[in-house]
This record gives C-alpha cells, sequence and structure tokens, in this order.
C-alpha cells in the first residue's frame, strides 16, 4: 500500500521524536552517571548510542525517500531537509553522552580528588537548552526557539568559567592534573550540547517561518535584512 504523503511525513516526524528523546535520556543519564560514579550506567549509554545512529539513519532513509519519490513542496519540503538536519545535531547529542559516559569511566577508576565547581550549572543549563528545543520544535514555537539561541551566550560563558577553574586546579595540584584532562573534555561535550540545542532551534526558525537565522552577526554586517 502506498502511503499518502502526510501519512509519511508524520511517521518521519514520529522517528525524530523517538530519537529526540533517546538522545535527551542519554546525555540526562551521563550526567547523574557521572555525579554517582556508576558504571553500569555509563556502559548502557555507550552501547545505547547504536540506537541513536540506527535512528538518524532511519530518518535520513526517510527524507531521501520522500524527497525522491514524493516531490514535496513549500512547507512539507522544508520539514524534510530540516528533519534531516536536526537528526544529525541529535545525533551528536548522543556522541556527547557517550563521550562523558567514556571519561566517566576513567574518573571511576581514581579516587575523587574534587569535582571542579560550575560543572552543574553547565550541565543544568545545556539540558535545559535541548529540552527546550526539542518542545520548540514539536510546538513549532519560534519564541522558544529564539530563547534558547539567546542562551547559547550564557552556556559559552559558564563553559570558559569552568575551564578556567579547571585549569587552575591543574596547576595548583599535580595530582589532579589527570582528572582535570577527563573534566575538560566532559565540560567541552556540555558545551557542544548546547550548540547543537541552538542549531536545532535555528532549524525550526527555519522551518516555521522560512526565515534564516544562522550567522546572525554576519548577515548583519552584510546589510542583510529578515523576511
Amino acid at each position: 500500500m502506498i502511503l499518502s504523503l502526510h501519512k509519511q511525513i508524520g511517521e518521519l516526524k514520529t522517528n525524530l521524536l523517538k530519537m529526540a528523546s533517546m538522545s535527551e535520556e542519554a546525555i540526562r543519564n551521563a550526567m547523574t552517571a557521572l555525579e554517582t560514579r556508576d558504571r553500569a550506567m555509563c556502559s548502557a549509554i555507550i552501547q545505547k548510542d547504536k540506537q541513536i545512529n540506527f535512528m538518524e539513519n532511519l530518518v535520513d532513509k526517510q527524507c531521501l525517500e520522500l524527497l525522491a519519490l514524493k516531490q514535496p513542496m513549500a512547507i512539507d519540503l522544508r520539514f524534510i531537509t530540516m528533519a534531516m538536519r536536526i537528526a544529525t545535531e541529535l545525533e551528536r547529542v548522543g556522541d556527547q553522552a557517550e563521550n562523558i559516559a567514556e571519561r566517566t569511566l576513567f574518573l571511576i577508576e581514581e579516587p575523587v580528588i574534587m569535582k571542579p565547581a560550575g560543572f552543574s550549572k553547565l550541565a543544568r543549563v545545556s539540558q535545559e537548552m535541548l529540552r527546550d528545543s526539542i518542545n520548540a520544535f514539536v510546538n513549532g514555537d519560534v519564541n522558544l526557539a529564539e530563547m534558547v539561541c539567546e542562551r547559547d551566550n550564557e552556556a559559552d560563558e559558564l563553559y570558559l568559567h569552568l575551564i578556567c577553574d579547571i585549569l587552575e586546579q591543574m596547576i595548583a595540584d599535580s595530582s589532579f592534573v589527570r582528572q582535570g584532562v577527563h573534566f575538560t573534555v566532559i565540560a567541552l561535550n556540555l558545551e557542544r550540547v548546547a550548540d547543537q540545542a541552538t542549531n536545532i532551534c535555528e532549524d525550526v526558525v527555519y522551518l516555521v517561518e522560512g526565515r534564516v537565522i544562522k550567522h546572525r552577526t554576519l548577515l548583519k554586517k552584510e546589510g542583510c535584512k529578515r523576511e
């Protein structure tokens, strides 16, 4: 039976939302595993990343089939092309969670020297941005999407302060250097989650309004106007 375009797009959206839920759960569990030093949870996160990768491939396949066979127009075409981009960002979130879990496994092998201040706040902001980006996509909420984009600077500032704190501790205490390197990589992964949430929200704005907000500073300098 040949499904209608709208029914196939509905199935595509369902799979994309399932992938979003899996990615959000992965990053949340990664931070819980770091906090509780849970080896089993780390291993589960690493294994489940394969499922997120599978979902990305499935979404890409659906998108390509729709583009090739249905020749969608207007909003349907925008949705399909943005779905592919959003799936890529969600897969990267899964990768960030996997990276955090791998670094946590290294940290578990050593006695705790210290936990750098600011980790919890960066994790909270990054996860809030990711959750809001998914909600913005589900509800077509441009205002929420733009609010997430504006928070990217906040995440960047938290990341820079955290890295400075880690480096200062590494200089002050050579026994912390090994753990400090792992914490630095984890901080980078959290900052990247915020970036991926921002990218998703830029795609949401384009999907809903057909308006490009990527590279806004560059567009402003070149005198481009929003539609």
